[in-house]
């Protein structure tokens, strides 16, 4: 029968007649338009039928394919593709299985035309939504062999990228038919995004990236222009799309082959395609998602801890990037763990740089390149710097106080890093983290400084003022100078010198604020006292006095009141008795030093209380400075080559600024002459002692210094009462006058220095068990049983001794 009907035509079946006559007896001649309005009429009349119009297609192409009959192939798509745009009825399931048949029959050919033409008709019918569900339609094929296609070979330039775009408008065909259809196979899977992402970066590369680790561009005799920036944009345009269609949970899936992709091709260290490609990330994907990116980048980088420096500085430029692009939409609840990750990617740079290598034992692996180190840690300061300018001002007190707490300071906070750190590498940290929060507070403005300074960060940061290390003490003042300077006056003080005429640097001066007022009154005696004592340290040099010289002048400007100004004037008094009395032994550089500070400064705020007596004093000094002693002015002093002597002798007359005289002028301008005639005395404290410690060493010493103030006619016996006034001896250093506590003082510095080490080891030990048995006595006085019920004891019962608190066993829900 079947037989027959092949032989006669008029038996055949309807639909293949129709099918049959759409064809003509020339492939050039295209599709007979004619018959194909019919088949089409005749498919939507009986829509039953369009499942067997579909297949009889598919077994002409499929023959003609094997035929080489290129031209019936081109003829068969096309009306493939008309009764697919055609046709939505119920029955198009069936169709649409016979139609990815014949596609998938195509894209499997050789011949770059056949796949092309697969593709095309594959993404038209990716634009067309069904109105029917599919339960069974499967698209991994297609993924793949996109994917493939994106990743093209050919001999042939331009066929090679006419397949390669083929293969992205495949990819995108894929995203849009499945993305949005939850009964299809999730896209977002990771077996099918490991093949989709890495395609679309490949092709983002070789064409948008140039300069980024790709193979040297063609010819344009090769390749036209417009076909690059055409395959450039297409890319980007799908990758973006992609990216935008992702929800919250899909994000993940979708980044993790970007850094994959990275890695495996070295695009780290270049860092301008791995910034591209984040930048699109950033941008395409929804706002609200954005902080999960930066969660990736931030496990990424923790990964890569033992990477090479230029890997790392990659991410960490990327990770600036996208931080940047984040913190302007929203911030999400990543900040603090943004800076967490890069501070402790500064203490491991350190670390790799004092052992010199990547291994933590230091005796393999990767060796370390120092360069490379600096330069990672100078990008991450950068970055900490970058993305705090970024955020809101409360935020960026947060930082502030976060980064605050990791700082090493002796006696205060515990090192940042492991127990085993030793003093250059807790140096070291304390200056990455120092030059870390100066970024910071370089872009923060605090409209109210009682609450952006509170006790808890300007207690550490006055302590690391009076540090040992140069570099320690310059990057506090820098600190102390960024935060008070709120309206940009520092540029106009940065170089101590002579201001004829104050008027000419235009300063930007607020009156002085409630708050501010407030601030002074707490902070104002412990900020004086710490510009004094910096004052004093013999390590000093040009850039520390410029520090101090803009501090004093912007506080003038910043937080004076009659009162603040009456103590910063006293205060470079003070500090010019200081020199001419010259106890400590400074050097005569140093001393030089501060006399021209205090000249240049006494200048500065002479014309700010607008005295015109106090200015004349002032005038009357520098010129007389200028005739005899030179040496004692900034501009002798603070340059390349100082003009000073040799020794600094016979310095008085008229070349010093007197108290007496400028208490006389400002009595009738309504100051407090009384308070200015008393001369500034800073009061030291135990604090000012600590902080100059900065090792395990100095706080034996310290150990040692208090225990010699402790005689052993002073210790009190077991009988005697424990109260208040014994422990406060047995604590407390009484020494008497300021001189003996000196040469104590001394005395214990060399005794500790050259005496030798078994005896200062036996010494501490002592010291211990001593402290030890001191407070099992206390403890032993102060803990009392608990009173019986009935207040008395029975007949035979024993009055036994309770637990002390600290010997109890606590369940451990019950200890935090």
């Amino acid at each position: 029968m079947y037989g027959v009907c092949g032989c006669c035509g008029a038996l055949r079946p309807r639909y293949k007649r129709l099918v049959d006559n759409i064809f003509p007896e020339d492939p050039e001649d295209g599709l007979v338009k004619a018959n194909m309005e019919k088949l089409t009429f005749y498919a939507l009349s009986a829509p039953e039928k369009l499942d067997r119009i579909g297949a009889y297609l598919s077994e002409r192409l499929s023959r003609d394919v094997a035929r080489h009959r290129y031209g019936y192939v081109c003829i068969a798509m096309e009306a493939l593709d008309q009764l697919l745009m055609a046709c939505h009825c119920q029955s198009i399931n069936l169709f649409v299985e016979s139609f990815l048949k014949m596609v998938r029959k195509l894209l499997e050919a050789d011949k770059p035309n056949l796949q092309i033409l697969g593709t095309n008709s594959f993404v038209k019918f990716a634009n067309i939504e069904e109105d029917t569900p599919s339960y069974h339609r499967s698209y991994d094929f297609f993924v793949s062999r996109f994917s493939e296609m994106c990743h093209s070979t050919h001999d042939d330039p331009e066929i090679r990228t006419k397949i390669r775009m083929a293969g992205i408008r495949g990819l995108q065909g894929v995203v849009r038919k499945t993305v949005n259809d939850e009964l299809q196979a999730n896209i977002w899977d990771p077996r099918h995004m490991d093949k989709i992402v890495p395609s679309l970066l490949f092709n983002l590369q070789q064409e948008g990236g140039r300069e980024s680790q790709s193979p040297p561009p063609l010819p344009p005799s090769q390749v036209s222009e417009r076909d690059a920036d055409s395959a450039a944009e297409l890319t980007e345009r799908c990758f973006r799309e992609l990216l935008g269609r992702a929800a919250y949970g899909n994000i993940k899936n979708a980044i993790t082959p970007v850094l994959m992709h990275l890695d495996s091709h070295s695009l780290w260290e270049g860092k301008t395609f791995a910034c591209h490609c984040f930048k699109i990330i950033m941008y395409s994907i929804q706002s609200q998602h954005s902080h999960l990116v930066i969660q990736q980048l931030l496990g990424h980088l923790d990964a890569n801890s033992k990477n090479s420096a230029t890997v790392r500085a990659g991410i960490v430029e990327v990770l600036s990037e996208a931080a940047a692009i984040e913190a302007s939409g929203s911030i999400g609840p990543t900040v603090l763990e943004v800076f967490n990750t890069l501070l402790k990617q500064l203490r491991f740079s350190v670390d790799y740089e004092l052992t010199g290598s990547y291994d933590s034992c230091g005796d393999g692996g990767l060796k370390v390149k120092v360069h490379e180190e600096r330069q990672l840690q100078e990008a991450v300061i950068k970055m900490i710097g970058s993305f705090a300018n970024t955020l809101p001002a409360y935020q960026c007190s947060e930082v502030m106080m976060f980064i605050m707490g990791k700082i090493p300071i002796p006696g205060m906070y515990p090192a940042f890093g492991s127990a085993s750190s030793g003093v250059e590498n807790c140096r070291m940290i304390q200056v990455m983290l120092l030059k870390s929060l100066l970024q910071v507070t370089r872009g923060f403005r605090a409209t109210n400084m009682l609450t952006a300074l509170p006790n808890s960060f300007l207690d550490p940061l006055l302590s690391s003022a009076l540090m040992e290390d140069a570099e320690v003490r310059l990057l506090v003042l820098e600190i102390l100078v960024s935060l008070i300077d709120r309206h940009d006056n520092r540029p106009k003080f940065c170089i101590i010198s002579i201001i004829p005429d104050i008027s000419l640097l235009k300063l930007k001066v607020d009156k002085c604020s409630r708050q501010d007022n407030l601030f002074m009154n707490k902070h104002s005696q412990r900020l004086y006292r710490h510009i004094f004592m910096s004052c004093k340290e013999e390590s000093s040099t040009r850039p520390h006095f410029e520090a101090l010289y803009a501090l004093l002048a912007l506080i003038s400007m910043e937080l004076a009141n009659e009162e603040v100004l009456v103590d910063l004037i006293r205060l470079p008094l003070a500090l010019q008795d200081l020199v001419l009395a010259n106890e400590d032994g400074l050097p005569v550089y140093n001393r030089c030093a501060i006399h021209a500070l205090c000249a240049a400064y006494l200048n500065v705020i002479s014309q700010l209380t607008t005295v015109p007596t106090f200015c004349q004093h002032v005038h009357e000094v520098i010129e007389n400075r200028q005739k005899d002693v030179p040496f004692l002015l900034p501009e002798d002093v603070f340059t390349e080559n100082p003009q000073i002597p040799r020794t600094l002798e016979n310095v008085e007359g008229g070349v010093l600024f007197l108290q007496s005289k400028i208490t006389e002028v400002l009595r009738g301008s309504g100051y407090n002459t009384e308070r200015l005639a008393t001369p500034y005395i800073p009061q030291f404290t135990d604090e000012d002692r600590l902080s100059k410690r900065k090792s395990i060493g100095d706080t034996v010493s310290l150990q040692m210094e208090v225990d010699s103030s402790n005689s052993p006619e002073k210790k009190c016996t077991p009988a005697e009462e424990i109260t208040f006034e014994i422990l406060k001896k047995t604590i407390v250093n009484n020494a008497g006058t300021e001189e003996q506590e000196r040469e104590r003082r001394k005395q214990v510095v060399e005794k500790f220095q050259k005496a030798p080490f078994e005896e200062i080891a036996a010494h501490c030990g002592a010291r211990a068990s001593l402290l030890q048995s001191k407070l099992n006595q206390i403890f032993e006085l102060t803990i009392r049983p608990p009173p019986s019920p009935s207040g008395t004891l029975t007949a035979g019962q024993q009055q036994e001794r309770s637990v002390p608190v600290y010997e109890m066993k606590f369940p451990n829900l019950c200890v935090y």
